[in-house]
């Protein structure tokens, strides 16, 4: 038989199970099932019109060609006066690339700093594709489980004990997802006190969801609290969640200039510069009215303590509170073990998000994508009125079971 053709570091990965999910239910529908989707991670709102509004008027203006590969300078200026305004952090434009989404940040961070036989510490329950981009960079993912008791979070004594002579990168994310974890300042602090005893490790902060907060608890960047981890932190953002500009893939990605160099480098090998009118979209969205960033906060509350008041009323399901993004990350222990209508025991949480989908018609996905069992996760970037069937639809379906 013939070897593959296909390279060891892309067998190593697997196709992201969120999207998978997604695919799934998609299906279903074309099928003529009646599904309520609570998969996507995306804001179901529309782009603001003045964000869209700019985009057009680049087309008109010819803004239609190459750009610098790290960015407009002005989308450059844009960010760093973003950071300056909002984290209280000072960056050159120079020291700042725009990337075709976050998850382009994150991966040419890898690519470029991580050889065989390094580690990335990844705390989990963790975003599905960190494991892998550290995969397809011949890196080593070393998952730090955080429990439920701990808030979902890394705590400075799990993260001494993981750190190794290998370890490379520590990855946070906050607020998190799956979970919607926030990290507070005396909990960054803590983190911080660690790192510094270990100079070797860089730090990745992913940012994308800092807008979406519930909490009022004070949220210092790391770099505020700790600016001596300055010369060995990747900051990480984007305006996808932000303004509902998924589809625009535009992120960014600020630090050291030896790394955001040499992104540029690798960048102006593969992708080049992000889309021109995306790039001018994203400055209308950081220099433009912000109330769309507080009125969907807002609105992303009231579906989170709704969906929260019917998943804890179900019996065998339980939600912690979460302090940010846009996901419920429900603990399914309760139902494990018990009987569906034809005698099938649901021993996993993929069993038992199987038979939520081909039961219920609810799709969600398993917490053993995001490295934590036995939960699932609940989108909750959709209409009340979706979350409120949904939930209904799960509480009969637990019902059901013996």
């Amino acid at each position: 038989m013939s070897p593959s053709r296909i390279a060891a570091r892309v067998q190593r990965i697997k196709p992201s199970p969120s999207s998978a999910a997604a695919d799934r239910a998609a299906e279903l529908r074309r099928q003529g099932k009646a599904i309520v989707n609570l998969v996507v991670g995306e804001p179901d709102f529309d782009t603001p019109a003045h964000i869209r509004r700019a985009a057009s008027e680049a087309i008109e203006r010819g803004e239609t060609r190459y750009t610098q590969t790290a960015g407009t300078p002005a989308l450059r200026q844009a960010i760093a006066d973003k950071l300056q305004r909002e984290n209280d952090l000072c960056y050159d434009p120079r020291h700042i690339i725009v990337t075709c989404g976050a998850k382009h940040a994150i991966f040419n961070a890898m690519a470029i700093t991580v050889e065989p036989g390094d580690e990335v510490l990844i705390p989990a329950p963790y975003w599905v594709s960190y494991p892998d981009m550290v995969l397809a960079c011949d890196g080593t993912p070393v998952i730090i489980t955080c429990h439920e008791d701990d808030g979902f979070k890394v705590t400075a004594a799990a993260l001494e004990a993981a750190i190794t002579p290998k370890t490379r990168w520590l990855l946070i994310n906050s607020p998190t997802n799956p979970t919607g974890a926030s990290y507070s300042t005396a909990e960054l602090r803590a983190l911080a006190d660690v790192l510094l005893r270990h100079p070797q490790v860089l730090l990745m902060m992913d940012d994308i969801y800092e807008h979406i907060r519930f909490d009022s608890e004070d949220n210092q960047h790391i770099l505020a609290i700790a600016p001596e981890l300055r010369n060995r932190t990747l900051l990480v953002n984007g305006v996808s969640k932000t303004y509902a500009m998924t589809g625009w893939r535009i992120g960014y990605a600020a630090g050291p200039a030896d790394l955001i160099s040499a992104m540029d480098t690798l960048q102006s090998q593969s992708t080049s510069n992000a889309c021109s009118i995306s790039q001018a979209a994203a400055l209308a969205a950081l220099q433009g009215d912000q109330s769309f960033v507080v009125e969907s906060a807002r609105i992303y509350r009231e579906r989170r303590d709704r969906g929260l008041e019917l998943l804890n009323a179900i019996p065998g399901l339980s939600c912690r509170t979460p302090g940010g993004a846009f996901y419920l990350f429900v603990n399914c222990s309760g139902v494990i073990g018990r009987k569906t209508a034809d005698k099938k025991i649901l021993e996993t949480d993929t069993d038992v998000v199987l038979y939520f989908l081909e039961t219920a018609g609810v799709a969600l996905v398993a917490g053993s994508a995001y490295g934590v069992s036995p939960y699932f996760r609940m989108s909750i970037a959709t209409g009340i009125e979706v979350i409120e069937e949904g939930c209904s639809k799960l509480a009969a379906a637990v019902a059901a079971l013996s």
